[in-house]
């Protein structure tokens, strides 16, 4: 399953967190389970900025059975339970060693609607991919696929088919949910596209 238009690991090991999570945004987000293929145009990210950052699980250098995956080579899925429910898709990048993540928040859906419809038991709507949750259910993406291989790996990987978005598309707002990271929680670290560049993706789509 490994094509020329999946995003390359010299993306991934970039040192800027924030400017990789900005740079996800249009890229596809594709996942091949069961013998099904379903994907979905990334529309939201937040950056989560390792050791220094209070919203992040690895702040202060914590290193657990958890967050593990964080510490590896970037390029490979930090997949998490939330609550004890929710399956969250994150995305490993930096060096080896440097704890920094890209939470998916959202994305628009786009190939293998009918599975994804049968996956959620009705029809999905365009802001049914909105919320990490939803990502993960959506395209079947569970904590057991921590630490899957985004570079070489024939499960979850991530595609660049050539959209690119207007800066005046993207919304740039503090993180949703992190409250008690304190003054970190005020971090412009979240990034959506807006609703007119919504509409360019159904017209291209």
């Amino acid at each position: 399953m490994i094509n020329s238009r999946r995003i390359a690991k010299e993306f991934y090991l970039r040192d800027d967190v924030v400017s990789v999570a900005k740079d996800l945004l249009g890229k596809l987000l594709v996942s091949f389970t069961s013998k099904q293929y379903t994907t979905g145009i990334i529309t939201e990210t937040e950056a989560y900025n390792g050791i220094i950052d209070k919203a992040s699980h690895a702040y202060g250098d914590r290193r657990t059975k958890r967050t593990e995956t964080m510490y590896r080579e970037g390029g490979i899925a930090y997949v998490y339970l939330c609550y004890g429910i929710h399956s969250l898709l994150n995305v490993v990048t930096n060096v080896a060693g440097i704890p920094h993540a890209v939470l998916i928040r959202s994305v628009h859906p786009l190939s293998g609607i009918d599975i994804m419809e049968q996956r959620v038991g009705r029809k999905i709507g365009q802001k049914e991919g909105t919320g990490p949750g939803r990502v993960t259910k959506l395209l079947d993406i569970h904590y057991k696929d921590d630490g899957e291989d985004l570079i070489t790996g024939n499960k979850i990987w991530i595609e660049d088919i050539g959209i690119s978005i207007p800066e005046s598309n993207i919304i740039c707002t503090p993180r949703i949910g992190v409250g008690y990271a304190e003054e970190d929680s005020l971090l412009p670290y979240r990034f959506l596209v807006s609703k007119e560049q919504i509409l360019n993706f159904n017209k291209a789509t």
